[in-house]
C-alpha cells in the first residue's frame, strides 16, 4: 500500500507541482518556511534525550516507589522516541544519498525524475524527504502514546510535511516516502519494545498500545485520593 502511494504521487504529482513551485503566492511560501523546520531532528533528539536521562536519574534518585516508576516510564518514552527519530533519520539519510534523486530546483534540467546516485551534493539528496521522515517517526510515535489523539497527530503531520513541498524542498513522492518511512520504525520499534516488556503491549488487532495510561483522568486521580 505505501509504494502505491508512493508510486502514485510521482507519476500523477511531482511533475506537475515541480512546474508550477515557482508560482506559488510568496504568502505561501511565508508560511511554509515558518513550519517546516519542525522537522528538523536536533531538537527533537535533545528533548528525547533530556526525558531519557531525567528519567533515568529520577528512577535511581527518587525515594518514592510511585516517583520512580513515573520517572522509569519518562526514561522510557524518551528512549522510545530518540531511538525511533535517530535511527529513521540514519536510514533516511543513507537513502538519499544512494538514490541521489534532483530536488525540485533541478526541475528544468532533469525533471522529476533525475537521479544522480552517491552524486555527494544537497541537492540530489530529494528522496526520500528527511524532515518528512523525522515528522513521521515522531508523530506516529506519538499516536501509539496516545491513541486517543492519533487522528490529530496524523493531521499535523501531513500537514507540517507538505511544507517541505511548499518550500520547494522536495517532490510530494518524497515525503509520502518519508512519512511512511518514518511512521514505519515508530512501528517496528514499538513492537520490540513491547516483546521486552517496555511502555508498550500488542492489543487483539496487533497494534501497540501503552501499557499503561500514560496520564491518569481526574475522575482516576479523584479515586486514588
Amino acid at each position: 500500500m505505501t509504494a502505491n502511494i508512493v508510486l502514485l504521487s510521482a507519476l500523477l504529482f511531482d511533475g506537475p507541482v515541480g512546474a508550477t513551485l515557482k508560482s506559488l503566492s510568496p504568502s505561501i511560501r511565508f508560511v511554509g518556511g515558518m513550519l517546516t523546520d519542525f522537522g528538523d531532528s536536533g531538537w527533537i533528539l535533545l528533548i528525547s534525550a533530556f526525558l531519557f536521562f531525567e528519567g533515568w536519574a529520577g528512577s535511581k534518585l527518587l525515594h518514592s516507589q510511585r516517583c520512580r516508576c513515573q520517572a522509569l516510564r519518562i526514561c522510557q518514552i524518551g528512549g522510545y522516541l530518540l531511538t525511533t527519530v535517530a535511527l529513521s533519520g540514519i536510514l533516511a539519510n543513507l537513502l538519499k544519498r544512494a538514490i541521489g534523486r534532483a530536488r525540485p530546483t533541478h526541475f528544468a534540467d532533469w525533471g522529476p525524475f533525475g537521479f544522480s546516485p552517491f552524486n555527494g551534493r544537497a541537492s540530489f539528496e530529494s528522496f526520500p524527504s528527511g524532515h518528512a521522515t523525522t515528522i513521521g517517526a515522531l508523530f506516529v510515535a506519538l499516536a501509539f502514546l496516545f491513541p486517543r489523539y492519533r487522528y490529530i497527530f496524523a493531521a499535523c503531520a501531513l500537514w507540517l510535511a507538505i511544507t517541505r513541498v511548499i518550500v520547494g524542498a522536495h517532490y510530494p513522492s518524497d515525503v509520502m516516502a518519508g512519512l511512511a518511512l518514518g511512521g514505519w520504525f515508530s512501528f517496528m520499534i514499538a513492537i520490540v519494545y513491547s516483546r521486552y516488556g517496555l511502555l508498550f503491549r500488542i492489543d487483539a488487532a496487533g497494534w501497540p498500545m501503552p501499557r499503561l495510561p500514560l496520564f491518569k483522568s481526574s475522575r482516576l486521580r479523584q479515586t486514588d485520593s
